[in-house]
Order: structure tokens, then sequence, then C-alpha cells
């Protein structure tokens, strides 16, 4: 790895994805380059089709590249087995979703103190403090013992970013995270992103808010598989 992949906390260079798809194939990504600073926060926008989410998938490591390479959080993720990616997901990256992803049999704390049952990064001992502290900060501390249904959508979601945060990972990844939210709450959890990332953490989110660009630092759009603008903002963490 040379010396400008290691300052990049993202690193995504001349990728193609592609779908089998009857006798041919799909294209997902077409010659995608994308590099992408440590403490930046990026939207991904573009219409459905566009390859946003196909991209968020290369770099958390859930697809791999038909070629091309990805390189995420000092890591050349084609160079990765499943079990290394999983080992390397566990510490680097924390996932949010549209549709909260929470595991209904268990109360919001076990939720949260789960990713930490697995990367074991966090002691044993101090798991459930950890989590609770992770609740306290996205604002849902009260709702620590409840079931994931007794929430609301907004709560859910606050659950689900303190869960991406269990095992302090460098890099968060959502997608369309305000998607399953009215417009107030979308905004709340917008701006915890940007709380979030005004710690130092470096956060890329695929949305189609239209306001985006009052939060993020950075917007890339993606048309036909492929970045067709990549602009500043302007706006500060």
């Amino acid at each position: 790895m040379n010396a400008d992949t290691a300052d990049a906390a993202i690193r995504v260079s001349h990728v193609v994805k592609t779908y089998p798809l009857g006798a041919g194939e799909v294209v997902a990504v077409d010659h995608l380059s994308l590099d992408i600073a440590y403490g930046e926060f990026v939207a991904i926008v573009g219409r459905s089709g566009s390859g946003k989410t196909t991209l968020l998938n290369l770099l958390a490591g859930i697809d791999r590249p038909t070629s091309g390479t990805v390189h995420v959080a000092r890591a050349d993720l084609g160079s990765l087995s499943e079990s290394g990616l999983a080992t390397w997901r566990g510490h680097n990256v924390g996932l949010v979703f549209q549709f909260f992803q929470l595991l209904p049999t268990l109360t919001v704390v076990e939720n949260v103190m789960l990713p930490m049952d697995f990367a074991r990064k966090v002691p044993v001992a101090d798991r459930r403090d950890r989590a609770l502290h992770l609740l306290d900060r996205v604002g849902i501390g009260d709702q620590a013992d409840k079931l994931p249904a007794t929430l609301s959508g907004g709560q859910q979601q606050r659950a689900a970013i303190a869960r991406a945060l269990a095992n302090d990972p460098p890099l968060l990844l959502a997608d369309e995270p305000t998607g399953n939210l009215d417009s107030h709450t979308a905004d709340a959890v917008l701006k915890l992103f940007a709380d979030l990332n005004a710690d130092g953490r470096t956060i890329v989110v695929v949305t189609h808010e239209r306001d985006i660009r009052s939060i993020v630092g950075r917007e890339v759009t993606l048309v036909d598989r492929r970045i067709v603008d990549d602009e500043r903002t302007g706006a500060s963490a």
C-alpha cells in the first residue's frame, strides 16, 4: 500500500461491478474512482438505479468488485477472505440501514451490545456500560431495556446508530438512514450524524434528502452508475 492510500479513509480505483442477468450481465458500477479523506462527511446522491447502494456495499466489503480495487480503513478489501472481511468490518465500519434491522427479541441495549460480542474489542464487563453510554449519546438512554417494537421509528434509528458505534469504528456507512422517517425526525437524525462527524468520524451516507448539502461537507452525484459531480458544499461539521 502506498502512502497516499494509507492517508485516505477510502480509495476506490477504476471499479466495475457487474451481476449476471439471464444470458448477459447488468453493470451496477461503471469504472468508478473515488477518494475520501479521514474526517469527511460525504453524501452519495442520485436516482434509484444509479449505483449508490452498490457503491456503499463495496465500501463495506459486503460486495466485491468485478474489477478495480477498493481500499478502506487501510485495508485492500479484495485481498481479504470472507472471514477476514467480517473481522475487518467489525473493527472498522459501522453500518446504518433504512429499516433499522434491530433484532426484535432483544432489548435495545442488547442490540447495541451485539456487535461487541462479535468483535470482542470491548471487555465483557464493560459492554453494557458502553451500550448505555452510546444510547445516552444518541438521546434514547431511557429506552435501553425496551424491545425495539415499542420505540418510534426515529428512536429505532437512533438505536441503530448507537449499535453502529458499538466498536468505535472510524467509518460510518449509512444507506438511506432517513428514508423511513418523517421530515422532522429525519432532520434530527442527520444532525446526529453531523455531531458524530464533528467528533472526527468519517461518514458516508447514501440519501435522497434534498437539503443534505447544508449538513455534509461534500456531495457526490451518481448518474447511470458513474460519478458525474463531486462538489464541496462548504458546510462545516
